[in-house]
Protein backbone atom coordinates (compact mmCIF):
# COMPACT_ATOMS: atom_id res chain seq x y z
CA UNK A 1 0.00 0.00 0.00
CA UNK A 2 1.15 3.68 -0.73
CA UNK A 3 2.69 6.03 1.72
CA UNK A 4 1.43 8.99 0.54
CA UNK A 5 -0.91 10.02 -1.85
CA UNK A 6 -1.19 13.21 -3.36
CA UNK A 7 -4.17 14.54 -4.13
CA UNK A 8 -4.41 16.35 -7.70
CA UNK A 9 -7.64 18.01 -7.57
CA UNK A 10 -9.80 20.85 -5.49
CA UNK A 11 -13.49 20.97 -3.51
CA UNK A 12 -15.54 17.90 -2.88
CA UNK A 13 -13.71 15.12 -4.87
CA UNK A 14 -10.44 16.31 -3.15
CA UNK A 15 -11.96 15.50 0.12
CA UNK A 16 -13.73 12.75 -0.86
CA UNK A 17 -10.42 10.92 -2.04
CA UNK A 18 -8.86 12.26 1.19
CA UNK A 19 -11.17 10.78 3.29
CA UNK A 20 -10.38 7.07 1.62
CA UNK A 21 -6.81 7.55 2.16
CA UNK A 22 -7.18 8.17 6.03
CA UNK A 23 -9.59 5.25 6.31
CA UNK A 24 -6.46 3.50 4.60
CA UNK A 25 -3.84 4.73 6.46
CA UNK A 26 -2.47 6.64 3.81
CA UNK A 27 -0.87 10.11 4.85
CA UNK A 28 -2.39 12.87 2.56
CA UNK A 29 -0.64 16.03 0.60
CA UNK A 30 -3.35 18.52 -0.67
CA UNK A 31 -2.12 20.73 -3.86
CA UNK A 32 -3.78 24.05 -4.01
CA UNK A 33 -4.06 27.56 -5.77
CA UNK A 34 -3.44 30.58 -3.74
CA UNK A 35 -7.57 31.23 -4.75
CA UNK A 36 -7.76 27.15 -2.52
CA UNK A 37 -5.50 28.25 0.48
CA UNK A 38 -8.81 28.02 2.62
CA UNK A 39 -10.64 24.83 1.14
CA UNK A 40 -11.80 22.21 3.22
CA UNK A 41 -9.08 19.35 1.92
CA UNK A 42 -5.98 21.97 2.13
CA UNK A 43 -7.06 22.16 6.09
CA UNK A 44 -7.51 18.46 6.65
CA UNK A 45 -4.70 17.13 4.70
CA UNK A 46 -1.41 16.22 6.34
CA UNK A 47 0.71 18.17 4.28
CA UNK A 48 -0.21 21.03 1.41
CA UNK A 49 1.30 22.59 -1.40
CA UNK A 50 0.60 26.33 -3.15
CA UNK A 51 1.28 24.98 -6.64
CA UNK A 52 0.37 28.39 -8.89
CA UNK A 53 -1.88 31.48 -9.17
CA UNK A 54 -6.09 30.71 -9.10
CA UNK A 55 -6.41 29.99 -13.24
CA UNK A 56 -6.36 26.11 -13.42
CA UNK A 57 -3.91 26.40 -16.34
CA UNK A 58 -1.27 27.72 -14.16
CA UNK A 59 -2.00 25.64 -10.85
CA UNK A 60 -4.55 22.50 -11.34
CA UNK A 61 -3.16 21.83 -14.97
CA UNK A 62 0.23 22.86 -14.28
CA UNK A 63 2.32 19.35 -14.66
CA UNK A 64 5.55 20.66 -13.51
CA UNK A 65 4.22 22.43 -10.36
CA UNK A 66 2.50 19.04 -9.63
CA UNK A 67 5.46 16.85 -9.71
CA UNK A 68 7.43 19.09 -7.91
CA UNK A 69 5.32 18.67 -5.44
CA UNK A 70 5.54 15.55 -5.58
CA UNK A 71 9.26 15.55 -5.19
CA UNK A 72 9.41 17.59 -2.09
CA UNK A 73 6.68 15.76 0.20
CA UNK A 74 7.85 12.38 -1.19
CA UNK A 75 4.31 11.09 -2.31
CA UNK A 76 4.65 7.77 -4.00
CA UNK A 77 1.02 8.11 -5.96
CA UNK A 78 -0.99 10.83 -7.01
CA UNK A 79 -4.80 10.64 -7.40
CA UNK A 80 -6.26 12.77 -10.07
CA UNK A 81 -10.11 13.03 -9.30
CA UNK A 82 -12.39 13.93 -11.69
CA UNK A 83 -11.60 16.50 -14.52
CA UNK A 84 -8.18 18.44 -14.55
CA UNK A 85 -5.46 16.42 -15.53
CA UNK A 86 -7.38 13.00 -14.46
CA UNK A 87 -7.57 11.97 -18.21
CA UNK A 88 -4.31 13.37 -19.38
CA UNK A 89 -2.15 10.66 -20.45
CA UNK A 90 1.24 12.64 -20.61
CA UNK A 91 0.77 13.42 -17.10
CA UNK A 92 -0.04 9.75 -16.07
CA UNK A 93 2.85 8.96 -18.84
CA UNK A 94 5.46 11.56 -16.60
CA UNK A 95 4.45 9.86 -13.45
CA UNK A 96 5.48 6.30 -14.62
CA UNK A 97 8.39 7.59 -15.83
CA UNK A 98 9.44 9.30 -12.06
CA UNK A 99 8.49 6.03 -10.42
CA UNK A 100 5.06 7.66 -9.36
CA UNK A 101 1.67 5.83 -9.42
CA UNK A 102 -1.02 7.27 -11.49
CA UNK A 103 -4.15 6.04 -9.35
CA UNK A 104 -5.62 5.38 -12.54
CA UNK A 105 -5.60 3.15 -15.45
CA UNK A 106 -2.46 3.13 -17.21
CA UNK A 107 -1.74 6.14 -19.92
CA UNK A 108 -2.04 3.64 -23.07
CA UNK A 109 -5.45 2.99 -21.66
CA UNK A 110 -6.27 6.44 -20.91
CA UNK A 111 -5.33 7.23 -24.84
CA UNK A 112 -6.83 5.22 -27.01
CA UNK A 113 -10.34 5.95 -25.07
CA UNK A 114 -9.38 9.58 -25.21
CA UNK A 115 -9.72 10.14 -28.61
CA UNK A 116 -13.50 9.38 -29.23
CA UNK A 117 -12.85 7.52 -32.50
CA UNK A 118 -10.20 5.19 -31.64
CA UNK A 119 -12.28 4.69 -28.21
CA UNK A 120 -15.24 3.90 -30.73
CA UNK A 121 -12.73 1.39 -32.90
CA UNK A 122 -12.08 -0.20 -29.79
CA UNK A 123 -15.43 -0.88 -28.19
CA UNK A 124 -16.29 -2.25 -31.54
CA UNK A 125 -13.44 -4.63 -31.60
CA UNK A 126 -14.32 -5.91 -28.41
CA UNK A 127 -17.97 -6.23 -28.96
CA UNK A 128 -19.56 -3.01 -27.35
CA UNK A 129 -22.45 -2.05 -29.20
CA UNK A 130 -21.85 1.70 -30.84
CA UNK A 131 -24.07 4.26 -32.67
CA UNK A 132 -23.76 4.32 -36.39
CA UNK A 133 -21.21 7.56 -38.02
CA UNK A 134 -18.08 7.99 -39.70
CA UNK A 135 -14.71 5.24 -39.36
CA UNK A 136 -12.48 7.67 -38.60
CA UNK A 137 -12.26 11.69 -38.62
CA UNK A 138 -14.56 14.18 -41.18
CA UNK A 139 -12.24 16.69 -42.94
CA UNK A 140 -13.97 18.40 -45.55
CA UNK A 141 -18.24 19.58 -46.17
CA UNK A 142 -18.62 16.90 -48.87
CA UNK A 143 -17.51 14.10 -46.97
CA UNK A 144 -19.74 15.13 -44.34
CA UNK A 145 -22.96 15.68 -46.17
CA UNK A 146 -22.57 12.72 -48.34
CA UNK A 147 -21.71 10.54 -45.26
CA UNK A 148 -25.01 11.94 -43.29
CA UNK A 149 -27.21 11.55 -46.43
CA UNK A 150 -26.35 7.71 -46.67
CA UNK A 151 -26.81 8.07 -42.77
CA UNK A 152 -30.47 9.48 -42.83
CA UNK A 153 -30.25 13.15 -41.39
CA UNK A 154 -30.52 14.21 -38.07
CA UNK A 155 -26.63 13.40 -37.03
CA UNK A 156 -24.44 15.05 -34.72
CA UNK A 157 -20.64 16.64 -34.95
CA UNK A 158 -18.78 15.96 -32.29
CA UNK A 159 -15.00 16.92 -31.17
CA UNK A 160 -12.79 13.43 -31.07
CA UNK A 161 -11.04 15.31 -28.15
CA UNK A 162 -12.86 16.81 -24.67
CA UNK A 163 -16.33 16.48 -23.64
CA UNK A 164 -18.45 18.61 -21.67
CA UNK A 165 -20.84 19.62 -24.61
CA UNK A 166 -18.08 21.61 -26.31
CA UNK A 167 -17.86 20.85 -30.22
CA UNK A 168 -21.25 18.85 -30.73
CA UNK A 169 -23.31 20.50 -33.06
CA UNK A 170 -26.58 18.38 -34.26
CA UNK A 171 -27.46 19.21 -38.04
CA UNK A 172 -30.97 18.15 -40.16
CA UNK A 173 -29.90 18.79 -43.12
CA UNK A 174 -27.10 19.55 -45.79
CA UNK A 175 -26.92 23.68 -45.03
CA UNK A 176 -26.94 23.21 -41.55
CA UNK A 177 -24.35 20.43 -41.36
CA UNK A 178 -21.95 23.15 -43.63
CA UNK A 179 -22.55 25.62 -40.45
CA UNK A 180 -22.49 22.63 -37.79
CA UNK A 181 -18.82 21.25 -39.15
CA UNK A 182 -17.26 24.77 -39.03
CA UNK A 183 -18.96 25.56 -35.80
CA UNK A 184 -17.84 22.18 -33.69
CA UNK A 185 -14.57 22.09 -35.07
CA UNK A 186 -14.05 25.99 -34.00
CA UNK A 187 -15.31 25.30 -30.92
CA UNK A 188 -13.19 22.16 -30.36
CA UNK A 189 -9.88 23.67 -31.33
CA UNK A 190 -10.18 26.74 -28.89
CA UNK A 191 -10.83 24.24 -26.27
CA UNK A 192 -8.94 21.22 -26.76
CA UNK A 193 -6.36 22.22 -29.33
CA UNK A 194 -7.47 19.93 -31.94
CA UNK A 195 -10.11 20.66 -34.22
CA UNK A 196 -10.89 16.72 -35.40
CA UNK A 197 -14.51 15.53 -35.40
CA UNK A 198 -16.25 13.01 -36.60
CA UNK A 199 -20.00 12.17 -37.50
CA UNK A 200 -22.92 10.04 -35.55
CA UNK A 201 -26.61 9.74 -35.91
CA UNK A 202 -28.39 11.90 -34.24
CA UNK A 203 -31.10 9.49 -32.05
CA UNK A 204 -34.20 11.50 -31.24
CA UNK A 205 -35.39 10.51 -27.91
CA UNK A 206 -32.29 8.28 -26.43
CA UNK A 207 -31.80 8.16 -22.61
CA UNK A 208 -27.82 8.53 -21.09
CA UNK A 209 -27.09 5.22 -19.65
CA UNK A 210 -23.61 4.42 -18.10
CA UNK A 211 -22.30 0.91 -16.30
CA UNK A 212 -19.95 1.46 -13.59
CA UNK A 213 -16.61 -0.62 -14.19
CA UNK A 214 -13.88 -1.93 -11.89
CA UNK A 215 -10.57 -3.95 -13.35
CA UNK A 216 -7.23 -4.46 -11.47
CA UNK A 217 -4.78 -4.70 -14.53
CA UNK A 218 -4.46 -8.58 -13.69
CA UNK A 219 -7.68 -9.58 -16.08
CA UNK A 220 -10.53 -9.03 -13.39
CA UNK A 221 -13.32 -6.80 -13.95
CA UNK A 222 -16.41 -6.42 -12.41
CA UNK A 223 -19.59 -4.14 -13.47
CA UNK A 224 -21.41 -2.41 -10.73
CA UNK A 225 -24.47 -1.71 -12.50
CA UNK A 226 -26.16 1.09 -14.84
CA UNK A 227 -26.58 4.84 -13.72
CA UNK A 228 -29.73 6.90 -15.96
CA UNK A 229 -28.38 10.58 -16.18
CA UNK A 230 -30.22 11.82 -18.70
CA UNK A 231 -31.43 15.18 -17.07
CA UNK A 232 -28.70 17.15 -18.43
CA UNK A 233 -28.31 20.66 -19.44
CA UNK A 234 -26.19 21.61 -22.67
CA UNK A 235 -24.65 18.26 -22.08
CA UNK A 236 -23.86 18.67 -18.62
CA UNK A 237 -25.30 16.19 -16.03
CA UNK A 238 -27.96 17.52 -13.11
CA UNK A 239 -29.26 14.88 -12.00
CA UNK A 240 -28.44 11.03 -11.37
CA UNK A 241 -29.91 7.77 -10.46
CA UNK A 242 -28.93 4.03 -10.00
CA UNK A 243 -29.84 1.51 -11.43
CA UNK A 244 -31.64 2.84 -14.37
CA UNK A 245 -35.06 3.33 -13.83
CA UNK A 246 -36.65 2.27 -17.23
CA UNK A 247 -34.28 -0.42 -18.61
CA UNK A 248 -34.84 -4.12 -17.34
CA UNK A 249 -32.88 -5.63 -15.13
CA UNK A 250 -31.93 -8.59 -17.25
CA UNK A 251 -30.93 -6.26 -19.93
CA UNK A 252 -28.92 -4.06 -17.49
CA UNK A 253 -26.73 -7.34 -16.43
CA UNK A 254 -26.46 -8.30 -19.83
CA UNK A 255 -24.55 -5.17 -20.78
CA UNK A 256 -22.93 -4.50 -17.66
CA UNK A 257 -21.38 -8.24 -18.38
CA UNK A 258 -20.53 -7.36 -21.98
CA UNK A 259 -18.58 -4.22 -20.42
CA UNK A 260 -17.02 -6.04 -17.79
CA UNK A 261 -15.66 -8.75 -20.27
CA UNK A 262 -14.19 -5.68 -22.67
CA UNK A 263 -11.95 -4.53 -19.27
CA UNK A 264 -10.77 -8.01 -18.89
CA UNK A 265 -9.34 -8.68 -22.48
CA UNK A 266 -7.88 -4.70 -22.30
CA UNK A 267 -6.43 -5.65 -18.87
CA UNK A 268 -7.64 -2.40 -17.88
CA UNK A 269 -6.76 -0.65 -14.20
CA UNK A 270 -9.05 1.29 -11.69
CA UNK A 271 -12.36 3.13 -12.13
CA UNK A 272 -14.08 3.62 -15.49
CA UNK A 273 -17.55 4.05 -17.08
CA UNK A 274 -18.70 3.33 -20.17
CA UNK A 275 -21.59 5.58 -21.51
CA UNK A 276 -24.13 4.83 -23.66
CA UNK A 277 -27.13 6.22 -25.23
CA UNK A 278 -30.12 4.16 -25.26
CA UNK A 279 -33.12 4.03 -27.25
CA UNK A 280 -36.11 1.39 -27.87
CA UNK A 281 -34.51 -1.19 -26.22
CA UNK A 282 -30.91 -0.93 -27.95
CA UNK A 283 -27.35 0.15 -26.42
CA UNK A 284 -25.19 2.59 -28.76
CA UNK A 285 -21.43 3.35 -26.87
CA UNK A 286 -20.56 7.17 -27.14
CA UNK A 287 -17.45 6.98 -24.75
CA UNK A 288 -15.61 5.40 -21.99
CA UNK A 289 -14.22 8.03 -19.03
CA UNK A 290 -11.17 6.72 -17.47
CA UNK A 291 -11.57 7.65 -13.98
CA UNK A 292 -13.92 8.41 -11.20
CA UNK A 293 -17.28 9.99 -12.13
CA UNK A 294 -18.96 12.87 -9.99
CA UNK A 295 -21.88 10.65 -9.35
CA UNK A 296 -20.14 7.38 -8.64
CA UNK A 297 -21.78 7.93 -4.84
CA UNK A 298 -25.18 6.85 -5.99
CA UNK A 299 -23.37 3.19 -7.06
CA UNK A 300 -21.92 2.79 -4.13
CA UNK A 301 -25.05 3.51 -2.38
CA UNK A 302 -26.67 0.25 -4.13
CA UNK A 303 -23.70 -1.77 -3.90
CA UNK A 304 -21.97 -1.25 -0.96
CA UNK A 305 -18.49 -1.01 -2.41
CA UNK A 306 -16.05 1.83 -1.87
CA UNK A 307 -15.21 2.76 -5.77
CA UNK A 308 -12.02 5.23 -4.32
CA UNK A 309 -10.89 2.82 -1.82
CA UNK A 310 -11.42 0.19 -4.78
CA UNK A 311 -9.35 2.56 -7.04
CA UNK A 312 -6.70 3.15 -4.68
CA UNK A 313 -6.17 -0.80 -3.85
CA UNK A 314 -5.53 -1.49 -7.01
CA UNK A 315 -3.38 1.00 -8.09
CA UNK A 316 -0.99 -0.31 -5.00
CA UNK A 317 -1.00 -3.77 -7.31
CA UNK A 318 -3.67 -5.65 -4.96
CA UNK A 319 -6.31 -7.47 -7.10
CA UNK A 320 -9.87 -6.30 -7.04
CA UNK A 321 -11.20 -7.75 -3.51
CA UNK A 322 -14.71 -7.93 -5.37
CA UNK A 323 -16.34 -10.46 -7.63
CA UNK A 324 -19.34 -10.42 -9.86
CA UNK A 325 -20.61 -13.02 -8.27
CA UNK A 326 -20.76 -11.06 -5.18
CA UNK A 327 -21.94 -7.88 -6.44
CA UNK A 328 -25.04 -7.45 -5.23
CA UNK A 329 -28.13 -4.18 -6.22
CA UNK A 330 -30.37 -2.83 -3.25
CA UNK A 331 -32.88 -0.10 -3.37
CA UNK A 332 -32.81 3.20 -5.25
CA UNK A 333 -29.99 5.76 -4.99
CA UNK A 334 -30.60 9.32 -6.85
CA UNK A 335 -28.11 12.41 -6.33
CA UNK A 336 -28.48 16.06 -7.27
CA UNK A 337 -25.80 18.17 -7.93
CA UNK A 338 -25.91 21.59 -6.11
CA UNK A 339 -24.16 24.13 -8.39
CA UNK A 340 -23.40 27.72 -7.36
CA UNK A 341 -25.59 29.24 -10.32
CA UNK A 342 -28.70 31.20 -10.37
CA UNK A 343 -31.37 28.52 -10.50
CA UNK A 344 -33.18 30.19 -13.45
CA UNK A 345 -30.33 31.80 -15.47
CA UNK A 346 -27.54 29.48 -14.62
CA UNK A 347 -25.10 32.25 -14.34
CA UNK A 348 -22.05 31.77 -12.27
CA UNK A 349 -22.80 32.61 -8.21
CA UNK A 350 -19.61 32.98 -6.39
CA UNK A 351 -19.29 34.47 -3.08
CA UNK A 352 -19.57 34.16 0.30
CA UNK A 353 -21.57 31.57 2.04
CA UNK A 354 -22.89 33.59 4.95
CA UNK A 355 -24.95 30.38 6.62
CA UNK A 356 -25.02 26.46 5.53
CA UNK A 357 -27.29 23.52 6.69
CA UNK A 358 -26.67 20.35 5.18
CA UNK A 359 -29.01 17.89 4.90
CA UNK A 360 -29.31 14.79 7.01
CA UNK A 361 -31.14 11.92 8.55
CA UNK A 362 -31.89 8.60 7.09
CA UNK A 363 -30.72 7.93 3.81
CA UNK A 364 -28.63 11.08 3.05
CA UNK A 365 -25.47 11.50 2.32
CA UNK A 366 -24.04 14.97 1.61
CA UNK A 367 -20.74 15.03 -0.83
CA UNK A 368 -19.33 18.68 0.16
CA UNK A 369 -16.35 20.92 0.80
CA UNK A 370 -18.15 24.66 1.50
CA UNK A 371 -18.61 25.21 5.14
CA UNK A 372 -20.35 28.24 6.48
CA UNK A 373 -18.00 31.40 6.09
CA UNK A 374 -16.40 29.47 3.27
CA UNK A 375 -15.56 31.70 0.01
CA UNK A 376 -16.60 30.17 -3.52
CA UNK A 377 -13.77 31.59 -5.71
CA UNK A 378 -14.75 32.57 -9.37
CA UNK A 379 -12.14 30.60 -11.54
CA UNK A 380 -13.71 26.91 -11.30
CA UNK A 381 -16.54 24.57 -11.86
CA UNK A 382 -19.06 25.90 -10.02
CA UNK A 383 -20.00 22.22 -8.45
CA UNK A 384 -20.24 23.26 -4.58
CA UNK A 385 -21.97 19.85 -3.13
CA UNK A 386 -23.79 16.37 -4.16
CA UNK A 387 -26.98 15.71 -2.66
CA UNK A 388 -27.48 11.57 -2.38
CA UNK A 389 -30.54 9.98 -1.26
CA UNK A 390 -31.20 6.00 -0.86
CA UNK A 391 -34.76 4.30 -0.93
CA UNK A 392 -35.23 0.71 -0.67
CA UNK A 393 -38.00 1.92 -3.71
CA UNK A 394 -37.75 4.58 -6.06
CA UNK A 395 -40.86 6.02 -4.57
CA UNK A 396 -39.75 5.75 -1.49
CA UNK A 397 -36.08 7.42 -2.75
CA UNK A 398 -38.37 10.30 -4.47
CA UNK A 399 -40.21 11.64 -1.80
CA UNK A 400 -36.64 11.60 1.02
CA UNK A 401 -35.10 13.30 -1.35
CA UNK A 402 -38.26 15.89 -1.67
CA UNK A 403 -37.49 16.43 2.34
CA UNK A 404 -34.00 16.63 2.19
CA UNK A 405 -33.73 19.27 -0.82
CA UNK A 406 -36.55 21.38 1.07
CA UNK A 407 -34.05 21.14 4.37
CA UNK A 408 -30.93 21.68 2.34
CA UNK A 409 -29.79 25.48 3.39
CA UNK A 410 -27.13 27.45 1.33
CA UNK A 411 -27.19 31.15 2.36
CA UNK A 412 -25.46 34.04 0.07
CA UNK A 413 -25.00 32.81 -3.09
CA UNK A 414 -27.40 31.02 -5.23
CA UNK A 415 -27.48 27.94 -5.71
CA UNK A 416 -29.60 25.01 -8.06
CA UNK A 417 -32.02 24.28 -4.87
CA UNK A 418 -34.85 25.44 -6.60
CA UNK A 419 -34.16 23.96 -9.58
CA UNK A 420 -34.51 20.86 -7.70
CA UNK A 421 -37.56 21.46 -5.81
CA UNK A 422 -39.51 22.18 -8.87
CA UNK A 423 -38.03 19.28 -10.92
CA UNK A 424 -38.66 16.04 -8.33
CA UNK A 425 -42.35 17.59 -8.51
CA UNK A 426 -42.83 16.92 -11.89
CA UNK A 427 -44.47 14.09 -13.46
CA UNK A 428 -42.47 12.60 -15.90
CA UNK A 429 -39.96 12.76 -13.17
CA UNK A 430 -41.54 10.92 -10.67
CA UNK A 431 -42.57 8.55 -13.67
CA UNK A 432 -39.09 7.87 -15.28
CA UNK A 433 -40.59 9.48 -18.16
CA UNK A 434 -37.87 11.89 -19.95
CA UNK A 435 -34.66 11.98 -21.92
CA UNK A 436 -31.27 13.58 -22.29
CA UNK A 437 -33.67 16.60 -24.45
CA UNK A 438 -36.14 16.62 -21.27
CA UNK A 439 -35.00 19.16 -18.86
CA UNK A 440 -33.91 21.84 -21.59
CA UNK A 441 -37.43 21.53 -22.96
CA UNK A 442 -39.00 21.87 -19.44
CA UNK A 443 -36.88 25.33 -19.00
CA UNK A 444 -37.83 26.82 -21.85
CA UNK A 445 -41.05 26.60 -21.79
CA UNK A 446 -40.51 27.79 -17.55
CA UNK A 447 -39.37 30.33 -18.36
CA UNK A 448 -39.51 33.25 -15.06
Amino acid sequence: MFSKVLIANRGEIALRILRACKELGIQTVAVHSTADSNAMHVRLADESVCIGPPPAKDSYLNIPAIMAACEITGADAVHPGYGFLSENARFARILEEHKVTFIGPSSHHIEIMGDKITAKQTAKELGIPVVPGSEGEIKTPEEAIALARGMGYPVIVKATAGGGGRGMKVARDDEEMRIALFTARTEAKAAFGNDSVYIEKYLQKPRHIEVQLMGDGKGNAVHLGTRDCSLQRRHQKVLEEAPAPTVPMDQQLRIGEVCAAAMRKLKYSGAGTIEFLYEDGEFYFIEMNTRVQVEHPVTERITGVDIVYEQIRVASGETLSIKQENVNFYGHAIEVRINAEDPQTFAPSPGKITFYHPAGGVGVRVDSAVYQGYSIPPYYDSLIGKLIVYGRTREECLQRLRRAVDEFVVDGIKTTLPLFQRLIKEPDVIAGNYDIHWLEKFLAANKA
